[in-house]
């Protein structure tokens, strides 16, 4: 997504950084929420459309798709949010290692058996089999307990099997993916939400769809397809007990819509009053919003949030400084009209 409204507000954009190991924010064992991106290392559009040899590549789309919905129901994750484009996909999700915890030994070899089968082959009595051995093996057992509450397992679970499809469908070998997934760790409510709907707006910005509800292969996709959206908004798939975010799915559908509305190049004019409510439960200006979300990928680092959560968050880590902490408080001094 480009930030038409950041320039439009005279906010800066820094594209440098210096680099953190993934532990410093993504603290082992710990509960948090998380946005990843993996992208194509190819010259082709993999999971497109090739624009050289005009050979589609859309089916793949379904295949990541299938596979982040199955791995939300073997890891300790909630996805919330998630779109496939055609060299690059984002997902939304939260982890929570502590409800892995509580997984009995048969749940966790059962899972585990879901992920790597041995044999596409196997019969239940085999999987019986295997499960029993593995229930035996207690350093084993919690070997694995952890991998299924770690979000570079839940990445690595996505990656790997798509790349080896794909790379069998070409008759090559070699990387499908970049090697290193980027990862943001999302420190509020504002921050979650504002990444959510960067995330389902993602192909109508990159004019693979008109409007967001017409995009495939993304999360709103999918809750717009779904029997009610009277409901609290929760994640499209979890097998994690969940708080659900502080809007209903309707809500969060209208504030998709306007975001995606004012956003567009041939809507840079004046914010109209009617902006969702929401903005203002969540202590969050209409200016402000139009800022960070297009700059969910730029304005900000290995963290999201507001700038207290930033700060908070370098304490926490013994840390005097984050990348983000600048672009938050210039995001919230921005004026109440453009």
């Amino acid at each position: 997504m480009s930030t038409p409204s950041i320039s439009r507000f005279g906010i800066s954009v820094q594209t440098e950084g210096m680099g953190y190991p993934r532990h410093v924010y993504v603290p082992p064992g710990a509960p948090g929420v998380y946005h990843c991106v993996s992208r194509c290392v190819r010259r082709a559009f993999l999971c497109g459309k090739d624009p050289l040899t005009g050979r589609s590549f859309e089916h793949r789309k379904r295949w990541v798709e299938e596979r982040i919905l199955e791995l939300a129901e073997i890891f300790a994750v909630a996805v919330h949010s998630y779109a496939v484009m055609s060299n690059h996909v984002h997902i939304v999700f939260a982890v929570n290692p502590n409800v892995a915890m509580a997984w009995t030994k048969e749940d966790v070899a059962r899972r585990w058996l879901r992920l790597f089968r041995g044999g596409q082959k196997s019969t239940n009595e085999s999987v019986a089999s295997r499960i029993e051995t593995l229930t035996g093996q207690s350093k084993r057992i919690g070997t694995l307990r952890r991998r299924l509450g770690d979000l570079s397992w839940f990445m690595r679970c996505l990656n790997e099997p798509v790349a080896r499809r794909a790379n069998r469908e070409d008759g090559c070998s070699g990387r499908f993916w970049e090697g290193r997934f980027k990862c943001q760790a999302l420190l509020d409510d504002p921050a979650v939400l504002a990444c959510m709907v960067y995330v389902d707006l993602n192909p109508v910005r990159a004019g693979d769809a008109s409007t967001p509800e017409s995009s495939r292969y993304t999360s709103l996709r999918r809750r717009c397809s779904a029997k009610s959206v009277a409901g609290m908004l929760g994640p499209v798939a979890s097998s994690i007990p969940h708080e659900a975010l502080p809007l209903t799915t309707a809500k969060y559908l209208e504030l998709v819509d306007w975001t995606g509305r004012i956003l567009h190049p041939g809507k840079r004019g004046r914010i109209p009053g009617h902006a969702p409510a929401i903005l203002a439960r969540i202590g969050i200006r209409p200016t402000q919003w139009l800022c960070q979300v297009p700059a969910t990928e730029s304005g900000y680092w290995r963290v999201i949030g507001r700038a207290e959560s930033i700060v908070h968050q370098a304490q926490q880590l013994g840390q005097h400084w984050l990348r983000g902490i600048g672009f938050a408080k210039r995001v919230e001094s921005v004026p109440e009209t453009p």
